[in-house]
Formats: structure tokens, C-alpha cells, sequence
């Protein structure tokens, strides 16, 4: 057999394997909080924006946030087997094995830890900071215990920007904090709504939501209150930046979509409306995302 015969065989067990594990990372997240990173970045309107160091910067995020979250799945595989919504995820349903799961969790996050630090101490500590208070104190300690894990998920979450921006400074600055703070107050909107939608799943698997612990009406809520702080947290930052009223006014449509979606879920609960809320923080967040990058272009 001709090494031709054989290529198509060799890339078809490359596809299934990166079918089986890309799922441990939750892509869509993990990119989403991967724009969050260069956002910050790029927000200092970068003195030293050379392709090495911004490569280094994807590529160390990208493993830290992969890393952390493949140990995730690992921790919760027991849970995600008992809810209908995780139950099909590598490992719960079997297609990965636990131990290969680990591994790969532990090089990932290893990995971006120690390319952080080639490129900044400072950069490696923060990263290495949102990986143990998502992986240790979030996952492992508070998820299944308390509904106020999420404040804790949300600080995890907001360190990638924070991150992108101690990279460009060399140093923890103000419109950083205020990124961070904007990832913490926005994270209510995305999480709650999620636990809205599958409260069902939630109570299954005992993990405590804030629907179990306080009802519907006061989580939804809680979620517009969240959406508001995010809003004058992230033009907080745009003014800080200088931004000019153009970019303020772009941020400021996106504003009133968003809250105004999560006074209609008040206003008139539906299964619709929290779907349209959950999609909205993401496209929100996205929005202001690449506001921020343009008007730092």
C-alpha cells in the first residue's frame, strides 16, 4: 500500500479525534473569552504589538483557558452525566477517557502558565490566577455548595482581559480593574439565564442556583440589574480610554438592546425571552468587544 493509499485513512482518525475532544473546551466559549484577552490588549493601543508577542498572547490564553476548562469537565463529569444538557459531552458519555482528559487539562494549562511567563511574570501571574480560582475555588470548592459560586466565575472569567491588558502596560492599571469588573457584572446575564433555561437539569445534578435558592422572578431580577452595572462598567471604560462620542454611541444601541431584553423577561417571562437573553449577553459582550478593538485600531 502507497503512502497516498494510506494518507486519506491517517487524516480521517485526525478528524474523529479532533471531533471527539474539541467538545472538553467548549469552543464557543473559550473564544469568546479568547477576543476578551486581545481586547484588552489592544485596548492600550499596544506600544509593543509585534506579531511574536501577540502570538504568544493567543496561544498562552488559549491553552490557560482550555486547560482550565477540560479540568472542569473532568471535575463535573459526574454532575454533567445526570443533566440531559451535558450528558452527550466526552466524557460523561464515554468517547474520552478520563485519564486522557487529565493529562491533556494539565499540559494545556501548564503550558500557557509557563509561555506567559516567557513573555511577562506579571501576565503569567494573572493568568495563572484565573485559572486556579475557576479550576480550585469555583469548580472544586463553591460550585456545588453555594449559588454564589457564579461571583467567583465571574472574576475567573474576567481574567483573560485583565490578562490582555497587563501584557500591553506591564502593569495592573485602572481601565483593567474596570474590564475585569465589566466581565464580573456581566456574567449574572449570561449564567443566570442558562439556569433559567435548564433549572430542571440543575435541581438533578444539586448544583444550587440562584433559581432554586431565590425564585424565577428575583433571578431575572438580579440579571437586569447585572445587565445595567455591565453597561456603565464597559462605557466607564470606553470614556476612560477617550473614546469618542461615535464609539460611545455604538456601545449605547448595544446597551439598550440588552436591557431592554432583560426588562422584558420581567415584564413577560417566556422560554423565548430567556433564550433571546442568553444569546443577547454573548452577542453584547461580542459587540462591545470588538467597539473597544476598533476604536483602539
Amino acid at each position: 500500500m502507497t503512502i497516498s493509499q494510506r494518507q486519506p485513512g491517517f487524516m480521517n482518525v485526525v478528524k474523529n479525534n479532533i471531533k471527539t475532544y474539541l467538545p472538553l473546551i467548549k469552543s464557543l466559549q473559550t473564544g469568546l473569552l479568547l477576543v476578551t484577552g486581545v481586547t484588552g490588549y489592544l485596548s492600550a493601543r499596544c506600544p509593543v504589538l509585534t506579531i511574536s508577542v501577540f502570538i504568544g498572547l493567543v496561544g498562552s490564553l488559549l491553552l490557560a483557558i482550555s486547560g482550565s476548562t477540560i479540568l472542569n469537565m473532568v471535575y463535573d463529569r459526574d454532575i454533567d452525566a445526570l443533566m440531559r444538557r451535558t450528558a452527550n459531552r466526552p466524557l460523561p458519555s464515554g468517547a474520552v477517557h478520563v485519564r486522557n482528559a487529565l493529562l491533556l487539562g494539565l499540559f494545556c494549562s501548564a503550558a500557557g502558565v509557563l509561555w506567559g511567563y516567557v513573555l511577562d511574570p506579571l501576565y503569567a501571574l494573572v493568568v495563572f490566577a484565573g485559572l486556579f480560582i475557576d479550576v480550585v475555588i469555583y469548580t472544586m470548592w463553591l460550585k456545588r455548595s453555594t449559588p454564589w459560586a457564579i461571583v467567583w466565575g465571574g472574576i475567573s472569567g474576567g481574567m483573560p482581559i485583565f490578562a490582555g491588558r497587563v501584557l500591553a502596560t506591564g502593569s495592573i492599571d485602572l481601565v483593567g480593574i474596570l474590564f475585569a469588573a465589566t466581565i464580573l457584572l456581566w456574567i449574572p446575564t449570561h449564567i443566570l439565564t442558562f439556569n433559567i433555561r435548564y433549572a430542571d437539569d440543575y435541581q438533578r445534578a444539586g448544583i444550587p442556583t440562584f433559581v432554586s435558592s431565590y425564585g424565577i422572578k428575583k433571578t431575572r431580577i438580579i440579571i437586569a440589574i447585572s445587565s445595567i452595572a455591565a453597561a456603565i462598567g464597559m462605557a466607564g471604560c470606553l470614556v476612560v480610554l477617550g473614546f469618542s462620542w461615535g464609539y460611545l454611541r455604538i456601545l449605547t444601541l448595544l446597551t439598550i438592546g440588552i436591557i431592554g431584553i432583560a426588562f422584558k423577561s420581567i415584564a413577560f417571562p417566556s422560554d423565548e425571552t430567556d433564550l433571546k437573553l442568553f444569546k443577547g449577553a454573548s452577542l453584547y459582550m461580542l459587540g462591545s468587544m470588538v467597539t473597544v478593538t476598533l476604536g483602539s485600531l
